[in-house]
């Protein structure tokens, strides 16, 4: 027999959900020929076959959750697995297996466990983490388990995240651990806009100016080896809400684009989105991000910088205030900004320079 195992997915993935099988055991399948629809990096793409043959087993289900190099497809044959992949294991979505750790961590510190209580929890099927603990020196007790079991009992059971959620899931948890966050926030005044303005075209806009102003805030940065890559070209990321969870497509060099074209590209991405047939190379490479949330509702933020980028501009609500202009109170429409950028490579003089330049873009009438 010969065994295909799901390939490397690129951009670090390690695991992707089958969505559905496009063949079935028993079948004759050409070389090139679709096998399989998975979903990872918030995208549904193809996985094609690499040889041309009968079909003798399937190895996952509609939902499963598959490791990179686990056997995906096995066929009738003379007997040799894939050149280069990696023996992995196929988790089914619904109950993927994680063995309990010797000891109990927390970010800010550890946290004990009396042995009964770790063996009620294996029981009742409770995660320690979860258990706020109220014994003696911060030591979690049966009691403690029992209680959160109590509250468990009266939510809809675990659901495990897949697709775009689990993508996200796993996005800000490495964010969080690789970046340090900073945050400023300041008043844009667009009261010259023209009615009608189209408010991400010209969010789009004044991030490319400001990048010239600023353009170490377009960059990837290499932790490994604390260096960074300035990116002449601006490849936007837009962060897009859906009921699946948060898309982030990549609107390619923004600053050599007019507007009709970068609102063109705008709609082509959300309209593919929508129907989740966006291809996977949409979604990666971004050098900054844009989140306009204020579409939805809310002023300011701490929006997440996920890596290698460095900076993400949050656009929230327009709203109107009273201001001052020459001595007397006017009624101006003011766009908060949040910047979030990465403070091992950005200092906050250049990130204030930065978001002072977008502003200023911004305040102009087109």
């Amino acid at each position: 027999m010969r065994t295909f195992r799901l390939p490397d997915l690129g951009e670090g993935l390690q695991e992707a959900e089958l969505v559905e099988w496009r063949v079935k055991a028993g079948e004759e399948v050409a070389v090139d020929q679709p096998l399989a629809a998975v979903e990872t990096a918030k995208a549904v793409v193809e996985i094609p076959s690499p040889y041309a043959g009968r079909i003798e087993r399937l190895f996952a289900g509609a939902g499963d959750i598959i490791r990179v190099g686990a056997p995906l497809v096995e066929f009738e044959g003379q007997a040799a697995d894939d050149a280069g992949t990696v023996v992995g294991a196929v988790e089914s979505g619904g109950n993927i297996l994680r063995e309990a750790p010797m000891a109990l961590g927390r970010a800010g510190g550890s946290v004990r466990v009396v042995p009964a209580a770790r063996a009620l929890a294996r029981k009742l099927d409770v995660d320690l983490t979860m258990v706020t603990p109220s014994g003696a020196d911060g030591v979690i007790t049966p009691e403690d388990v029992q209680r959160v079991a109590r509250i468990l009992s009266e939510t809809e059971p675990a659901e495990p995240l897949r697709g775009p959620r689990r993508a996200m899931a796993q996005n800000m948890a490495f964010a969080q651990a690789e970046v340090a966050p900073a945050t400023i926030m300041e008043d844009a005044d667009v009261d010259a806009w023209e009615p009608g303005a189209d408010a991400t075209i010209r969010l789009i806009r004044a991030i490319a100016k400001a990048c010239q102003v600023e353009p170490g805030l377009n960059c990837w940065f290499e932790s490994a080896t604390l260096s960074r890559r300035v990116i002449r070209k601006i490849d936007l990321g837009i962060a897009v809400d859906t009921p699946d969870g948060l898309f982030v497509p990549v609107l390619r060099d923004v600053g050599a684009r007019d507007t009709a074209d970068l609102r063109q590209g705008l709609d082509r991405m959300r309209a593919a989105i929508v129907e989740r047939r966006i291809p996977p190379e949409e979604l990666r490479g971004a050098t900054i991000t844009l989140s306009n949330f204020g579409t939805i509702g809310g002023r300011y933020a701490a929006p997440v910088v996920l890596p290698p980028t460095v900076a993400i501009l949050g656009a929230g609500r327009i709203r109107s205030e009273v201001k001052a202009k020459d001595g007397a109170p006017v009624i101006s429409r003011i766009l908060p900004l949040s910047l979030t950028f990465d403070h091992r490579v950005i200092s906050g003089g250049e990130a204030g320079r930065f978001l002072a330049a977008a502003i200023s873009d911004l305040a102009l009438a087109s």
